[in-house]
């Protein structure tokens, strides 16, 4: 059996994927959430993130941590295969699940750490970061993409994304 190595934890959109291409979706009434998530797919890479990823890959296991619903799955994993990244371990919210991100990630992480070394925490969400920086987890605050209100009022008073 091979040696178990530090898992690195990285969110996918703000940090991996650029999504401001479809937060018009979200900036009507109703919001359009299919067409949002249905766009992922032609979401830019940041590059910034896809760098730490691949730098992390060195010497850690990586998982995704994101606040996409299940039902984006597929969508994710031809995205991220797309870009030249790693498709697995992707731990993504049930749909029926619409609580606020940071409470997600977090029962996500303690799921985790029960079994795993947990050595890096990389999101975009400030709630996020804040909830798991108050909990002692090792988490980075990724700013190379612009603040978005709509898109934090998504993670975490829409629980969607």
């Amino acid at each position: 059996m091979g040696v178990v190595r530090p898992l690195a934890v990285f969110d996918i959109d703000g940090v991996l994927a650029d999504v401001r291409h479809r937060l018009h979706h979200l900036e009507v009434y109703p919001q359009r959430w299919e067409r949002f998530f249905s766009a992922a797919d032609r979401d830019p890479l940041l590059e910034e993130g896809a760098e730490r990823l691949r730098a992390a890959l060195v010497d850690h296991d990586v998982i995704y941590l994101t606040g996409r619903p299940e039902r984006n799955r597929r969508l994710t994993e031809r995205w991220l295969r797309h870009h030249g990244l790693p498709t697995r371990p992707l731990l993504m919210r049930s749909d029926a699940d619409h609580r606020p991100a940071r409470w997600m990630k977090r029962e996500a992480l303690r799921t985790l750490a029960a079994t795993r070394d947990i050595i890096s925490v990389l999101d975009d969400d400030p709630a996020v970061v804040a909830v798991l920086e108050e909990d002692g987890w090792p988490v980075e605050l990724a700013t190379w993409l612009p603040h978005s209100s709509t898109l934090q009022s998504a993670q975490e008073d829409e629980g969607r994304t």
